[in-house]
């Protein structure tokens, strides 16, 4: 089978969200096949059985081509939020790896769940000369203040340094909080015919704030990005929101 048709194989199966055949795929003998099977796995992963997915997945992060290693790894750590003690072991193993990259996407993915094994591991990636930004996104992820030492030293403008920083540092994260808190109860006190929430993603960083009149009406924001378009100031967010939901 050639390259091309392979591709046009799974661009098909993706369409149809065709995960049995997909998983079946996952056992080919054709290195490209199995690439290809890493790629589109995470796209139709929430169609049944996701288990029979997952297992594809953590199967095809042993692979012998470091390629489909590295695919499969992302696909399981970051694409998806599949967690349990397999996928957190096979995300571990892979930590030791011997592919620089098949590691980093390890570690990010074992620390996008704040597993602490990551912990060292990102320690000795933020020591090394040159950082990817998976590396930052992991540190993120573990919010360690053990680490601001190591990020210090970076760029706060490079790519993930700067969320790095800010979810490491106990002080800046006590402010979002309290933040949060004033927005939340602005919003109710002049709004409260209003239902408001802030909550968390069990695999995203930041909040998210909601707000509903509990029928057809409703808002969903991103709480740093908010804040930002407020100047930081937490009762200028709680107007901006309510000015969004009128529009």
């Amino acid at each position: 089978m050639e390259s091309h048709e392979v591709a046009e194989l799974f661009d098909q199966a993706v369409e149809r969200r065709a995960l049995p055949t997909l998983v079946t795929l996952a056992g080919s003998p054709d290195a490209d096949v199995r690439f290809h099977v890493a790629v589109a796995v995470p796209a139709v992963l929430d169609d049944p059985p996701v288990e029979a997915g997952v297992a594809a997945l953590i199967a095809l992060c042993t692979d012998s081509d470091p390629d489909v290693r590295e695919w499969a790894t992302f696909g399981l750590g970051w694409s998806t939020t599949a967690d349990g003690d397999d996928v957190r072991r096979a995300l571990w193993d892979r930590t030791r790896d011997v592919e620089p990259g098949v590691r980093e996407e390890g570690a990010r993915g074992l620390a996008r769940r704040r597993d602490a094994r990551a912990l060292p591991l990102v320690r000795e990636l933020l020591a090394q000369d040159a950082v990817h930004r998976h590396t930052f996104q992991a540190a993120a992820y573990l919010a360690d203040p053990s680490l601001l030492p190591l990020l210090d030293g970076f760029d706060p403008t490079a790519e993930g340094v700067a969320e790095a920083l800010r979810e490491c540092d106990p002080v800046r994260r006590a402010q979002r909080d309290e933040s949060a808190w004033r927005l939340l109860t602005v919003v109710h006190q002049r709004r409260p015919d209003l239902r408001v929430a802030i909550f968390g993603e069990r695999c995203d960083l930041g909040l998210y704030l909601d707000i509903s009149d509990g029928s057809d009406i409703s808002g969903h924001w991103f709480l740093d990005g908010l804040l930002t378009r407020a100047g930081n100031d937490a009762d200028r967010a709680a107007e901006l929101a309510i000015e969004d939901l009128r529009r």
